[in-house]
């Protein structure tokens, strides 16, 4: 998967991904009465307004990028109508030939993480039968608990041939609470970017692992040692746009070919709308708005590279 990754980018020229995050305050009236009057003001409605939300902004979107990442929780707070409308969105955006990348930042002891890994990337077997469940083809994982938690995530990526994006240095402002912690004169983001790569190297594509990393735009200086330190990881970098990052941060994270990092954007293109720089568009045009945010966002990024 992630030669399918990197050949999309480079066909698309946009080391982009559009986060799929939606909120209901993003999605327009007019698409939340419409919902509302086919399910009522229920959970169900709820999610019915997420999953029109999602296909129109894909539908305008999906010819200028490689990947979308939709952040689970968005869903999971509608409870099960939540989830049915997240698993259509990702089988809708592979349809239109989209690298998905589950945004579900797991990462438990052994056992629970194999089972997140089954339901995530991997397969389950009922009976005679077997289901790929959610079928991203990668997903963020929490290293927290250390190799016990990482390596049932890494057994499935080898076997599905999908990938992982490991949390090393997140883009939120009290990261460094415990991710800046020195240990052993080192701090602990630099601990945990090696460990990425060395289990990356145990799950290698041609040229980058099955294994990557996110680290965030906020923090470039920080993103230039990482870079170094696992110079065959995919790097997801969150924190573009909206949480402050701009593309003169980004130049560390990319390798000399051009290729290694690809570069979120949620609330900056989903709810484009809302935002005066697209307000012509207005509500009723809130996807032409996102496609107007892509092509600005990737010519911002083709400055750099």
């Amino acid at each position: 998967m992630i030669q399918k990754l990197i050949s999309s980018i480079q066909k698309t020229g946009a080391p982009v991904v559009v986060g799929l995050d939606p909120m209901l305050s993003y999605i327009p009236e007019s698409v939340q009465r419409q919902a509302f009057a086919e399910y009522g003001e229920t959970l169900a409605g709820a999610a019915e307004a997420i999953w029109q939300f999602n296909k129109a902004i894909v539908d305008a979107v999906y010819d200028l990028i490689p990947a979308v990442k939709p952040q689970i929780a968005m869903y999971e707070q509608f409870g099960v109508e939540g989830l049915i409308a997240y698993e259509k969105t990702v089988r809708y955006c592979q349809d239109k030939g989209l690298v998905v990348i589950g945004d579900i930042k797991r990462g438990d002891i052994g056992s629970t993480s194999a089972a997140y890994a089954a339901g995530h990337i991997g397969k389950v077997t009922v009976g005679s039968q077997t289901f790929a469940p959610f079928h991203e083809d990668f997903i963020t994982v929490n290293p927290y608990l250390g190799t016990d938690g990482i390596k049932p995530f890494a057994d499935v990526c080898r076997q599905e041939k999908k990938g992982l994006f490991i949390l090393v240095k997140t883009s939120n402002p009290s990261s460094g609470e415990f991710q800046d912690r020195l240990i052993d004169g080192r701090p602990l983001y630099e601990w945990v970017g090696e460990k990425v790569a060395a289990w990356g190297a145990d799950c290698m594509g041609d040229d980058y692992s099955y294994i990557g990393a996110v680290v965030g735009a906020t923090y470039p200086e920080m993103g230039k040692v990482l870079r170094k330190i696992m110079p065959k990881s995919y790097i997801l970098v969150p924190g573009y746009g909206a949480q402050g990052g701009t593309a003169k941060d980004l130049a560390p994270y990319f390798n000399e070919d051009g290729l290694g990092a690809i570069v979120n954007s949620s609330r900056g293109i989903i709810a484009a709308w809302k935002q005066e720089k697209y307000s012509r568009f207005g509500a009723e045009h809130f996807a032409d708005a996102s496609r107007q945010a892509v092509v600005d966002m990737v010519e911002d990024i083709r400055t750099i590279l």
